[in-house]
């Protein structure tokens, strides 16, 4: 056996770095390495194309264990278990508690419990928890910061009537000022007394964090993934050193502090983030000198962005969350929530509750994402990736402390401005399809329509707009990605006429093909109508078709050059009878302007200034 690995081995014996890159010089035939395969992400590091064993030399996390400090690899030694929780709107206390009752049957060992601030009494409590185990189910709680306090001096009350073991107790209260400031510009009063008390109340449950870091908020704000990271570690370094200052043991407060993120759709980024933010916050936690690493440990639960969701195509949601929680199953987290593929536009019920459930089940009983500990660990792009997010989020850390710490930055409104900037860049970026939303900015459903489906309005915790609400400071702007396709289509639809779109196919025929596809799947983004064809011989025969089948717009698709030839004359034979659109930017453009075509779309277009631009021609506003 040993001869015959000797021999496998001589046969492929080992390609030196050099050796690559002279053989990958030689098939980009003269175009630049830097341009053509190097990926600069907007997390401010560059990402190459392939990464070998020397490019993890000297990284930390190669050597580290799981679930031992700065716990990079993982809390648990033994396997990669994660609690599948759901939230619950508790409206009607009874139906919620048999809601969660039925739901702790079919998977479910997690609860995210909404409840009203003016709802919280123990009568109410006490029957939301009948037949609950604190012990076997993980209880969250979400309320008016005001009845936070309350809130936990009930627990704390009934998980003692119950008799539980305080250390098999886990779950939350999500008190969180900071998010408040961000999500609604306002700044609860003597937060640092209610963190304390909160942190005293819970004491004696060790595993019940009251104190939380909502950065999912910057997550569903559009944020990019090293500002979520380096902002969540400044927000939980300001709670913790202001619940140290106000005298509570570092270890306690280390220990009442959990972190809530969104998984982004950058599937090996997001992986990278979760092992990077346990060994950042490690690392913060044991400046402050702990008796015990064990309080250094995050505790991170993970929900898929509500940021990318979209509201026509909504299937393609599923596919987006899958991948999502994959990503955190991956990495190690706590929890998980799959946000349901219609959030965008309702009330989740049912059957969109049942299938993001039974997401995260097919990943622990068909894939078995929980048996591994940290699979991606040794991979030389995940660990690569790992230390440059870590770095980049580290950097945000440091200039956020230097301005006087997370709660100053997000009075000062530098938080808000930053993240809404990248909010802004991606908006802009959909626009031009640098980033892609299936079935939205690129392969659009051409035959779907809304059948009444509108976006859920954003909502004070008052109950008025969102937007009419006085605020003191700087909040996020929560508009999805995908909101200004969303509000074009609807346009469209709501118009009472549908443009039809007639594409004019002539000349070589894979040109004509090819922009015949790409006009109909731009057009169809904005809720369009469209035709394609097989070929004309003539332009005057493809104009008289379009007349015939009543189209709005009759878009020209040849190539480059055969645009000098047939544009022109079709463009007057038409003689506006309809709008007339080139597809492409041929090298003739300037001449087809002169003659007074006006209305091109190619690839260097911004997709939705364009279309808006188009339906305003049409009439539609």
């Amino acid at each position: 056996m040993a001869n015959e690995k000797e021999k496998l081995f001589s046969e492929f014996p080992p390609v030196s770095t050099e050796e690559w890159m002279e053989k990958i010089t030689v098939d980009l035939k003269g175009a630049e390495f830097e341009k053509k395969l190097v990926w600069k992400t907007n997390e401010g590091f560059k990402v190459q194309p392939f990464y070998r064993a020397e490019d993890i030399n000297g990284l930390k996390s190669t050597e580290a264990l799981p679930g031992e400090f700065p716990f990079i690899r993982g809390n648990k030694k033994y396997d990669n278990s994660w609690l599948v929780r759901q939230s619950i709107d508790v409206k009607d206390f009874a139906a919620a508690n048999d809601k969660a009752v039925k739901l702790c049957l079919k998977g479910v060992d997690s609860f995210c419990f909404k409840v009203a601030g003016k709802d919280v009494c123990k009568a109410n409590i006490e029957t939301l928890l009948k037949g609950i185990d604190p012990q076997k189910t993980e209880l969250n709680f979400c309320t008016c910061a005001k009845h936070a306090v309350e809130l936990a001096q009930i627990l704390v009350e009934i998980f003692k009537e119950k008799n539980c073991d305080a250390e098999r107790v886990q779950g939350s209260i999500n008190d969180d000022p900071i998010n408040r400031i961000l999500t609604k510009g306002k700044e609860p009063e003597a937060w640092v007394e209610t963190a304390k008390q909160l942190v005293e109340i819970c004491a004696a449950y060790p595993n019940f964090r009251p104190i939380t870091v909502n950065a999912l908020s910057v997550n569903n704000a559009g944020s990019y993934i090293y500002q979520e990271l380096g902002y969540a570690i400044a927000w939980g370094n300001e709670y913790l050193n202001a619940l140290v200052e106000a005298g509570v043991d570092v270890d306690a407060a280390a220990k009442a502090i959990k972190f809530n993120f969104g998984i982004s759709s950058n599937y090996f980024m997001e992986i990278a983030k979760f092992r990077a933010a346990r060994q950042i916050w490690a690392q913060v936690v044991k400046a402050y000198a702990p008796k015990c690493d064990c309080a250094c440990m995050m505790i991170a639960h993970a929900e898929t962005s509500s940021f990318n969701l979209t509201l026509f195509d909504s299937h393609v949601n599923l596919l987006r969350t899958q991948t999502e929680s994959m990503s955190a199953a991956i990495a190690g987290i706590h929890s998980i929530t799959v946000t349901p593929f219609d959030a965008a536009y309702a009330e989740p019920e049912e059957f969109s509750e049942h299938l993001a459930r039974n997401q995260q089940l097919i990943l622990k009983e068909e894939c078995h994402l929980d048996k591994v500990v940290d699979p991606a660990a040794g991979s030389y792009y995940v660990e690569t990736l790992t230390a440059s997010i870590a770095k980049q989020a580290t950097d945000l850390f440091k200039a956020v402390e230097a301005e006087g710490g997370m709660l100053a930055a997000v009075k000062a409104g530098t938080v808000q401005d930053a993240v809404n900037a990248s909010n802004k860049a991606r908006h802009e970026a959909a626009a031009k399809r640098r980033e892609t939303l299936l079935g939205t900015n690129q392969f659009p459903n051409f035959t779907e329509l809304s059948n009444g489906k509108t976006p859920i309005a954003k909502a004070c915790c008052c109950g008025g707009s969102a937007d009419s609400c006085e605020k003191p400071y700087k909040t996020l702007v929560m508009d999805r990605e995908a909101s200004e396709f969303e509000a074009l289509r609807l346009q469209t639809e709501n118009s009472g006429k549908r443009p039809k779109a007639f594409m004019l196919t002539i000349g070589n025929l894979a040109m004509r093909q090819a922009r015949a596809q790409y006009s109909c799947n731009f057009l169809a983004c904005a809720g369009w109508q469209v035709v394609d064809n097989l070929g004309f011989k003539t332009v005057e025969e493809g104009v008289d078709a379009a007349l015939a089948a009543g189209a709005d717009a009759v878009v020209i698709c040849s190539s480059d050059d055969e645009y000098a030839e047939y544009a022109i004359p079709a463009y007057k034979y038409l003689n506006g009878r309809a709008m007339y659109i080139v597809a492409g930017n041929p090298a003739c453009a300037e001449d087809l302007k002169a003659a007074g075509i006006e209305n091109f779309i190619h690839v260097r277009v911004n997709v939705l200034d364009t279309l808006k631009d188009l339906n305003a021609k049409l009439g539609i506003k």
